[in-house]
């Protein structure tokens, strides 16, 4: 991947060094360093020059960003990247199910990284796969791919700076307490596990969501889902802490296994659980309320997430961009009580 920007200095940028107009740029101290060690990829004027060197007036900066090799351990593989917009800064992708983002233990060939380095490969095109919002396994919906190091640098900032709005759709056993509220629970990391979080006001980080009850069922409730920070298993944590576990999540709710299940009742009666791993207190209050419990709707073996809208300031040109992305099937089926 190689991407060439031309700086044409102006009375305002004048007198500052290289260095720090590049700081001011959104270039990252790293950034800088990997520039620095390749040849000509900083020249002023068509010349090299160090990077304490004073910008004048007039003058033009060029600064190649080159991708050399692909990350060798990623391997090409043909899987589905359904693209929702691309740009030579970056790509959004509508991640689907079963698609964890980066290769690890036993998902060495299924990932979205695989995916992403088959369509570079196919385009005879060097990348470094840079996700900027990674989504779990059985998350679908939209994801970042930073094309270069600046846009990757520029928008992990913005997450870091929580400038970038991220909006997820859920489906939840049972009824939230209010209408929207927000949750403000810090997550840590639940005792000798790896992948399981918990609400630790200890030694958890803060976390923060925000949510909107957007319709009532008989046993669940269709939830828009707001984050103000980035913790792993962030909502599915807070909705289980709340009593409102997501449906289909087998870690967080006590009454799904890895096997399709759809609702409490439905799992009561096969007798498939798993043990609590977090504050959960199911309320169904007999109200009135639109009910698909009795029809013939599909199982789900995930959890019912889905990453539904992202907004954020590109980060190279400044414009405003929103993406919004379709329920998947198997969410959008249990809303209509059709089966897939």
């Amino acid at each position: 991947m190689e991407r060439i920007f031309h700086y044409h200095i102006t009375e305002k940028e004048a007198g500052y060094p290289i260095r720090d107009f590049l700081y001011k740029k959104g270039y990252s101290r790293q950034n800088i360093i990997a520039l620095k060690k390749k040849e000509d990829s900083i020249l002023l004027n068509g010349k090299w020059e160090y990077m304490n060197c004073r910008l004048r007036p007039g003058d033009e900066l060029i600064v190649k960003l080159l991708e050399e090799r692909s990350n060798e351990q990623i391997l090409p593989v043909d899987l589905p990247f359904p693209i929702v917009y691309e740009d030579e800064d970056l790509l959004v992708i509508n991640k689907p199910a079963d698609m964890p983002t980066h290769p690890s233990l036993n998902n060495y060939t299924n990932t979205l990284a695989n995916a992403a380095a088959f369509y570079f490969a196919k385009q005879g095109i060097s990348y470094t796969f840079r996700c900027i919002n990674r989504l779990d396994k059985d998350t679908t919906g939209l994801t970042i791919l930073a094309k270069h190091m600046l846009s990757a640098g520029i928008l992990s900032k913005m997450v870091q700076d929580r400038t970038i709005l991220r909006e997820y759709r859920a489906l939840v056993s049972g009824t939230l307490p209010q209408k929207c509220g927000t949750i403000d629970a810090p997550i840590g990391r639940e005792h000798a596990s790896l992948i399981t979080r918990r609400i630790d006001p200890v030694n958890g980080e803060r976390a923060v969501t925000h949510y909107q009850v957007l319709k009532e069922y008989d046993t669940f409730s269709y939830v828009s889902l707001r984050l103000e920070t980035g913790r792993t298993h962030q909502i599915r944590v807070h909705m289980a802490s709340v009593g409102c576990p997501l449906l289909g999540d087998y870690l967080y709710h006590p009454a799904y296994s890895r096997q399709p299940c759809l609702t409490d009742s439905c799992a009561l009666q096969s007798g498939r659980f798993l043990q609590p791993t977090a504050l959960q207190t199911f309320s169904c209050p007999d109200t009135q309320k639109e009910s698909l419990s009795a029809r013939n709707l599909p199982a789900l073996t995930r959890q019912a997430l889905h990453a539904y809208r992202l907004s954020f300031l590109h980060p190279i040109t400044g414009k405003p961009l929103t993406f919004t992305a379709p329920l998947p099937d198997d969410m959008s089926a249990l809303l209509t009580g059709s089966s897939l």
